[in-house]
């Protein structure tokens, strides 16, 4: 697909960048999960976890810490290179990292997992969620859990620039199935880079919700949150790896999370 493939070639531009970023953040002991995710996830002790869309594997490596395995998934080549240099930097030998598209893992790989991980960021580089849940269901084991941290639809549909004076404006249509198209990758980590083509799919919440229901996936809880996994222009930082705008004390939610396990027959 033309889409994955120039998406691919978008994120190894900032592949170097992001392992030198994580791996300075480790150093200085200042990159965590939020304490949304922490209090959500719970005790990992003795869990085997599995992280899909890792990048440079930086969350994976978080994850391997609180539990007893740590298995990261990306798609290009680089950043699963860099994911390893990583945990090799660090000294973390029990963590692995897997090159794969998410929408082929069925095919190539078949272990379980207590639990199946992803956030902040990774779901709108998926073009297709029916997938990504029957992908989520083949992974885990039958006691398992799957949960997700994201950035919330709603706020996804604003336009990022005006948000920043307090000016609510549609820029991406909610039910709009066709990608938005960009010339810049990263930002979030380190600096952006031009010359590149990105596709990013717009998700409804419906969307995420049916593609883990039709997959076999019970719902156990589903948040929302003000805070944001990074700082899209204007916001202030309000928590370790939080960050908000001055205003929005009550208005909306930027981040959600949810949980699934195995549905009853």
């Amino acid at each position: 697909m033309k889409e994955i493939e120039s998406n691919k070639h978008a994120w190894s531009q900032v592949s170097q960048d992001h392992y030198h970023s994580f791996k300075k953040k480790f150093l200085e002991g200042t990159h965590h999960l939020n304490p949304h995710i922490k209090n959500e996830l719970g005790c990992l002790h003795g869990k085997k976890i599995i992280h899909l869309q890792c990048n440079t594997g930086a969350d994976t490596i978080l994850l391997a810490q609180m539990g007893d395995m740590a298995v990261g998934v990306d798609l290009v080549p680089d950043n699963v290179m860099y994911a390893k240099k990583l945990a090799a930097d660090l000294g973390i030998t029990n963590v692995d990292f897997i090159e794969c598209d998410i929408m082929q893992l069925t095919d190539k790989h078949n272990e379980k997992y207590d639990v199946v991980f992803t956030s902040e960021g990774a779901i709108g580089w998926l073009p297709d969620l029916k997938k990504w849940g029957r992908t989520i269901r083949h992974l885990l084991k039958d006691d398992g859990f799957f949960y997700i941290f994201e950035a919330h639809p709603f706020y996804m549909m604003l336009d990022e620039q005006k948000m920043a004076d307090n000016i609510m404006e549609v820029k991406y249509p909610y039910f709009g199935k066709q990608p938005d198209i960009d010339q810049w990758i990263g930002g979030y980590a380190s600096p952006a880079k031009g010359g590149v083509q990105t596709y990013f799919w717009m998700h409804t919440l419906s969307d995420i919700i049916n593609a883990l229901a039709s997959a076999g996936l019970r719902i156990d809880y589903f948040n929302e949150y003000k805070e944001h996994m990074c700082d899209m222009g204007g916001m202030e930082q309000v928590g370790d790896a939080q960050w908000n705008y001055s205003f929005n004390n009550d208005k909306f939610p930027t981040s959600f999370s949810l949980k699934t396990t195995m549905a009853s027959c």
